[in-house]
């Protein structure tokens, strides 16, 4: 949610198979919706919103993972590089279960489930 059509499509150019919500008139759906819709895909959520990464906190759930932006300026080609350098750096930690939080100056990693 709040990444740009184009993400997803710049995603699906490198060989991953990438939707946006918004292709697919979903863009409506409840956090926990798309949060539920994204664990049984195996998807990965890429956000700028704090509350999908809240409901798997309370919720103690290992899945879906999340890369969470946190940038005080971004264009959307920033984003698509900063994807890039995290989906190579963390892509084990991604498909096992994590919160990939990207901010201006560094990129954390919490695996899931939190506790």
């Amino acid at each position: 949610m709040g990444a740009s059509p184009r993400t997803a499509g710049f995603l699906r150019e490198q060989g991953h198979e990438a939707v946006h919500l918004w292709e697919h008139g979903l863009q409506a759906l409840s956090d926990a919706e798309i949060t539920a819709k994204a664990a049984s895909e195996q998807r990965i959520l890429i956000t700028f919103d704090l509350h999908f990464s809240r409901l798997l906190a309370l919720g103690r759930r290992d899945k879906p993972s999340v890369i969470l932006f946190r940038l005080d300026k971004f264009t959307t080609d920033l984003v698509n590089h900063l994807l890039m350098r995290i989906l190579e750096t963390h892509g084990q930690d991604l498909a096992e279960g994590a919160i990939i939080v990207a901010e201006s100056h560094r990129v954390r990693c919490r695996r899931l489930p939190l506790w």
